[in-house]
């Protein structure tokens, strides 16, 4: 019995054995070497969203084709329809993508938010959380979408709903977090879900205006941050912290 495992063993060694001598010696179909084994265990839609990646970190998401997109897969155009029906849908499973790899490259595991708060005070848990917000809109990959996203949300429906779903998401993630604090005593809240709603969009401006002061004028306002969250947790901290 051992030695007819290792009969059958033997295709998928050779077959692991081919694929790293071919990480050596070949290159992708866009003639750039390959750096590692990734794209060989990818599915197809991960090539072809990481394609769409590279693509748009070179000339921008809003203007690259279906044809540019799968000649750097390596594959016909028509074949990109037996998995996107169109570049609108890859566009928004590019950032569905994006964004649960970054997440789960700052988080690792799913935020636990009733211990997130234990043992910090309001300002503690807010500039956390605010921090790692921050991290993953300044991630490499997650700007691409962001500067298509800027750029083309008035003229692209596809564009404008990745800004909806973005700010949904910073919004529930934000209520959750206001439910856990209440719970844990940290803050006291009449309108839990107002308050969520009114901190995310607050924030969620605040840091675009510092990054475009930042960007236009060289000047940093990162201190109208630290000003709001102090304001917030004198309204709303249940243990009264100045």
């Amino acid at each position: 019995m051992d030695e007819m495992n290792k009969v059958q063993n033997i295709p998928v060694i050779v077959n692991r054995t081919i694929i790293r001598i071919f990480f050596w010696l070949t290159k992708l179909p866009n003639g750039s070497k390959v750096k590692n084994e990734r794209w060989f265990v990818m599915t197809t839609k991960e090539r072809i969203l990481e394609a769409t990646l590279e693509l748009a970190s070179e000339k921008g998401l809003g203007s690259i084709s279906l044809s540019q997109i799968a000649e750097k897969v390596g594959i016909q155009k028509a074949s990109l329809y037996s998995h996107y029906t169109a570049k609108e849908e890859i566009i928004s499973s590019l950032y569905e993508y994006l964004r649960e790899k970054t997440v789960t490259a700052h988080t690792q595991t799913p935020i636990d938010y009733g211990e997130l708060v234990k043992g910090k005070s309001a300002k503690e848990v807010l500039h956390f959380v605010i921090s790692s917000y921050s991290e993953i809109t300044n991630d490499s990959g997650m700007s691409v979408i962001y500067k298509f996203v800027v750029s083309e949300r008035v003229f692209r429906k596809e564009a404008a709903q990745i800004m909806v779903w973005e700010t949904e998401k910073m919004i529930l993630a934000t209520k959750n977090l206001f439910y856990a604090m209440q719970v844990h005593n940290l803050m006291d809240f009449t309108n839990i879900d107002m308050a969520a709603t009114s901190f995310a969009l607050t924030i969620n401006s605040l840091l675009n205006y510092c990054l475009d002061k930042k960007l236009a004028e060289s000047v940093d306002i990162s201190g109208m941050v630290e000003d709001y969250v102090e304001d917030f947790c004198r309204l709303y901290d249940a243990r009264n912290e100045k």
